[in-house]
């Protein structure tokens, strides 16, 4: 994601030479268009800690900064309650993981849902040659009978134009997408199929919110599981994230 590149570690402290603004918001602005002039920023707001402000970028990540924007912090905030330490960055971030996915029609996904009314959902970041995505898709059908709705976006490992990029495609081209889903994970040829699609874009969007391997799953609050969980696990996670 372009803001670890532009960070590069947990801390970053800035030089005293950065022209303060009128307020938090503008200072902080001034300071993180310098260092990207494309960052995604979607809001500025206080944190839950006193003096400490939080950015909102675009496709949920956070970054937290001084109100002069003269220090940058990119890393976890966590807030003691009883004896439990609260993950205020996952939660927030979640929020926004939430919101990019919320936004995806449901036509532009490959969706297998139980025949009873779903309980639950969850959506896939999926790779046609991904081992542990072809494992996921094999209990699919135990997933909808506990309840989980399964919805795949695409997410071609390889990059655009790779082989997986291209049975990507020919998937969500096909007249039968869950008939095409289900050969590509059985390893089979999917008949080659173009038209407009939303691969890219979903590849596009999963590096955004921090995808960076298959499956990735996105629970229906928002929260980002990385890597394969057996089904029982997974729809017990999902219940409780509905």
């Amino acid at each position: 994601m372009p803001v670890i590149r532009v960070l590069g570690g947990v801390v970053l402290g800035l030089a005293a030479s950065v022209a303060l603004a009128a307020d938090p918001d503008q200072a902080i602005r001034a300071t993180l268009t310098k260092l990207q002039p494309d960052m995604p920023i979607e809001a500025i707001a206080e944190s839950p800690m006193n003096g400490l402000y939080q950015v909102h970028l675009k496709g949920g990540r956070l970054l937290y900064a001084s109100a002069d924007g003269q220090f940058l912090m990119q890393g976890n905030l966590y807030q003691m309650k009883g004896n439990d330490a609260v993950n205020l960055t996952r939660q927030a971030e979640s929020k926004g993981v939430a919101k990019e996915i919320n936004a995806i029609p449901l036509n532009e996904m490959v969706v297998f849902s139980p025949k009873e009314p779903a309980k639950a959902h969850i959506t896939v970041f999926t790779d046609t040659d991904c081992g542990y995505c072809q494992k996921l898709h094999s209990e699919v059908p135990e997933l909808n009978r506990r309840g989980i709705e399964v919805r795949y976006v695409a997410f071609p490992r390889q990059g655009v134009g790779s082989h997986g990029y291209n049975t990507l495609v020919s998937v969500w081209c096909a007249k039968d997408r869950q008939a095409a889903m289900n050969k590509a994970k059985a390893r089979d040829d999917v008949p080659v199929a173009t038209c407009d699609n939303p691969v890219t874009k979903q590849y596009e969007l999963g590096q955004m919110i921090g995808v960076n391997g298959t499956p990735a799953i996105v629970l229906g609050n928002g929260e980002l599981i990385p890597g394969y969980q057996p089904a029982p696990q997974l729809a017990e996670i999902a219940l409780q994230a509905k």
